[in-house]
């Protein structure tokens, strides 16, 4: 049966109409903005405290997000407290368990166990399809939710990243830096560390440690007696017990459970109550409670063992402990909130940035090392460090994930620092040796030398320094050229030129900023330029004392050594500090002026205008000042010597006549009595730091603090501070 020709007309119209209400409704449908689905997992009970705030802030925004809770690792065995159980008092609906420990907390079972859970996770995240993932920080649970979800196109966000510390946990927590898309890190050097390591700065958040909003907001809750009475009994005071967290550490396990077996010996003599929580899964721990058992701590009326403490109650336990002992994370990082002291054991935190209530026991070697330790820090006041969190790092993080936009590619880009271009060699290249030129400017001499790679003085030119600007220039230039001239007959090809030059230079701008007497007209000058217009050559300018420390670092006594300083000693006295492996250059690029240290305040007249510096008393220049006088009252000569008559009086004649037995030549070197109004004794220790070529004994160096860029090291000897 046909429709009547009415229908045929309304139909049409009917059709129309609906079809333009339909793709209306799919318009509006597609710009209301979908939930985005993060997916939180956790492996740990030390995790779950710091991904528990995020999973509190998610849920509370309905509208917004839409949360899934996967659950693995140690959460779900019984011997480390069933911590899942913790997760479902808060109220969340845990939408997968996966069993993934391999037991036998060994290396083998760890690696077993990473394996286990890759084999799982597949299925548990094609079947809930995250947009995002967000893991916490670096343990091996982690790692393999990491690559899980890389490896299935699910965007991960990765918080605590870019922190440094020991063990394998720090390799583990790069690698997961490089999986992750997003990251979320605590503290401004942490996110350096990121940068550096060439993630894209847009996506990454300094947002503070999670746990801190927790750990601000319990600060002065009022409950707390309650708390410490269940877990420590009821003759427990505030700031009477101690807090023990050690975990064993994986790269040297023999190590930690000697310094582990070690801790619980002088906590046992310490014989203060503790509260010590078993270690985490990691390969050593079940080694560890033997070592806890064979000591008798469970049976012990001091000791409360205890596999796990809820984190809202543990963290009431560690602000009103006396102190904290061990290697946790907890100790570095959430103690310092509430200024608990804290002794920090062995390597396992090593590079964390912690505040002034940690005490470091890096080589927690013997029983009284530890127990003086104990000794130190029990019971002591320390004001509260904020370094990982102002609380509130919770409400950045929901912003920033609200920023996200899926539409963007999910693969990721690295944003890789500049890199010179690939340099093709030719035979010639290969066959001359790079070298380059080197130019000593000091008080006395103008040198310039062919230096090849190795270090090795090919070829050296010596003149006198010119007393003025344009004279000194001049020569630099005419040397310089002269020696790259005849770097083509020693089958050398000179790469670039560093200038060692005595005053205060900025070395980003090639410039001398400032000099002393010692070189006239040598303020504000431009080094860098006309010798790299002249020579087609890239530039470098330094201070001498700055120079002789890389050169120190690069083929002296500095190699491999990480913090020390140079002393170096001619007409004046400068040296050089090296400290993390990086040169010291100081804020107005003087930080390494050890001539210029005042010791005397109607000392004798300083070449940089100063009285009673170091160098008026110590320097070449100041010897010879001395030896002078001694002639001049024929008090120098003894048998043996002789000055002509056209010869100046130097230093050299003042150490060979005290050499030669001359008494009062001998007591100038040594100033074992005041002279010249020296007020104090600290000039004979300055001399014997600054002039090495006196020292008979390695001596200690003078304690100087890092504020002022400079450091403490423990011994000196032959010029070099180590």
């Amino acid at each position: 049966m046909y429709p009547s020709s009415e229908q045929s007309i309304r139909n049409p119209h009917e059709l129309y109409y609906k079809n333009i209400r339909k793709i209306k409704e799919s318009m509006e449908k597609n710009n209301r903005k979908r939930k985005l689905r993060v997916c939180v997992a956790t492996c740990n009970r030390a995790d779950y405290s710091k991904l528990a705030p995020i999973m509190f802030g998610l849920k509370a925004d309905p509208d917004n997000f839409e949360l899934d809770v996967v659950v693995l690792g140690s959460h779900l065995i019984d011997d480390y407290g069933n911590t899942y159980r913790m997760i479902e008092q808060d109220d969340f609906d845990i939408h997968a368990k996966l069993h993934t420990i391999v037991r036998g907390e060994d290396e083998a079972s760890m690696v077993e166990s990473v394996g286990l859970a890759l084999v799982k996770l597949p299925d548990v995240l094609n079947r809930l399809k995250p947009d995002v993932m967000i893991v916490h920080g670096d343990r091996f649970d982690a790692l393999a939710l990491a690559t899980s979800a890389a490896l299935m196109n699910i965007r991960i966000l990765h918080v605590e990243g870019g922190e440094v510390s020991g063990t394998i946990d720090d390799s583990i927590r790069h690698a997961i830096t490089k999986l992750a898309h997003y990251h979320v890190c605590c503290t401004h050097t942490a996110e350096q560390h990121l940068i550096a390591m060439c993630e894209d700065h847009d996506r990454i958040l300094l947002a503070g440690c999670p746990s801190y909003d927790m750990l601000l907001s319990a600060m002065n809750k009022d409950n707390y007696m309650s708390i410490l009475e269940t877990w420590l009994g009821e003759d427990v005071k505030p700031y009477e017990y101690i807090v023990a967290v050690q975990h064993p550490v994986t790269t040297n396990i023999k190590h930690s459970l000697k310094m582990f077996e070690l801790t619980l010996d002088a906590l046992i003599s310490f014989n203060k109550k503790t509260l010590i929580l078993f270690p985490n899964i990691d390969a050593g721990s079940k080694e560890m409670v033997r070592v806890m058992r064979k000591k008798g701590i469970e049976q012990n009326p001091q000791f409360r063992a205890v596999k796990h403490v809820p984190f809202e109650q543990f963290i009431q336990l560690v602000a009103h402990a006396g102190c904290m002992i061990g290697n946790s994370s907890c100790g570095v990082r959430e103690a310092g909130a509430f200024g608990t002291p804290v002794i920090n054991l062995g390597t396992r935190q090593t590079g964390r940035e912690t505040g002034e209530n940690v005490l470091h026991v890096r080589d927690a070697d013997t029983q009284n090392k530890i127990h003086h330790a104990l000794e130190l820090q029990f019971g002591k006041k320390y004001p509260c460090s904020k370094i990982y969190g102002d609380g509130n790092a919770v409400p950045r993080i929901l912003k920033f994930l609200k920023t996200l936009d899926l539409s963007e590619p999910l693969q990721k880009k690295f944003c890789f620092p500049p890199v010179k271009e690939c340099i093709s060699q030719d035979i010639d290249f290969i066959l001359e040796t790079q070298s380059a030129l080197a130019v000593d400017l000091g008080g006395t001499n103008l040198r310039v030398a062919i230096i090849s790679m190795k270090g090795d003085i090919v070829q050296k030119y010596t003149e006198s320094n010119p007393k003025t600007y344009e004279e000194r220039i001049e020569l630099i230039l005419k040397m310089c050229v002269k020696a790259a001239s005849d770097a083509v007959r020693f089958n050398c090809r000179i790469l670039g030129v560093g200038i060692s030059t005595g005053g205060r230079v900025n070395p980003h701008e090639g410039v001398v900023l400032h000099s002393t007497k010692l070189i006239q007209e040598w303020n504000s000058v431009d080094l860098r330029t006309p010798i790299s217009d002249a020579l087609h050559l890239p530039v470098w300018v330094d201070n001498d004392g700055n120079c002789a420390a890389l050169a120190e670092k690069k083929f002296g006594h500095g190699k491999g050594v990480e913090n020390f300083v140079t002393v170096i000693t001619g007409t004046g006295i400068g040296g050089g500090i090296v400290h993390n492996n990086e040169l010291i250059h100081g804020s107005g690029f003087c930080a390494a002026e050890l001539g210029h240290i005042m010791v005397s305040v109607d000392g004798p007249e300083c070449m940089c205008g100063s009285q009673g510096c170091i160098e008026a008393y110590a320097s070449g220049m100041a010897l010879q000042r001395e030896a002078k006088k001694l002639h001049d009252e024929d008090q120098l000569l003894v048998e043996g010597m002789s000055v002509k008559n056209d010869e100046p009086v130097t230093a050299i004649h003042l150490i060979q006549a005290a050499q030669m037995g001359n008494s009062k030549a001998d007591s100038i070197l040594r100033t074992d009595q005041p002279r010249e109004n020296l007020s104090d004794s600290s000039l004979k220790k300055s001399l014997l730091v600054l002039a090495p070529r006196l020292m008979s004994l390695p001596v200690s160096a003078p304690t100087m603090t890092p504020e002022e860029g400079h450091f403490q090291f423990p011994y000196v000897t032959s010029g070099f501070i180590s």
